[in-house]
């Protein structure tokens, strides 16, 4: 077996490297696995999203589509509205989130 590489194989710097995943249309992906927020349109209007990893998630919340709670551990998703002052900050399982379309007029359980 041959000894393990330390250094990238690829050419160019790393500024070079992130305008040619851009130009491969890598960016969603490079987002995801950064943690960092995205845009997200769909029927119910235009959402701001982060993924939230379970080693991340430290409190209890309760999740707005099946109102159960999700636990410290959970990976889930942060939504809110991009014009929003941050107030309308929701947690979400991520299947509840996925399927927020689908779902009809819940009253909550506590």
């Amino acid at each position: 077996m041959s000894p393990r590489r330390n250094s990238s194989r690829r050419k160019g710097n790393r500024n070079q490297q992130g305008q040619r995943r851009q130009e491969r249309g890598e960016e969603s992906l490079f987002l995801r696995v950064t943690g960092a927020e995205r845009r997200e349109e769909g029927p119910d209007g235009e959402w701001l999203i982060r993924r939230v990893s379970g080693s991340a998630a430290t409190k209890t919340y309760r999740c707005p589509g099946c109102y159960q709670l999700i636990g410290p551990g959970t990976p889930h998703i942060v939504a809110w509205r991009p014009n929003g002052d941050g107030a309308d900050r929701r947690h979400w399982h991520s299947s509840c989130w996925e399927r927020r379309a689908h779902r009809g007029v819940r009253m909550p359980r506590y």
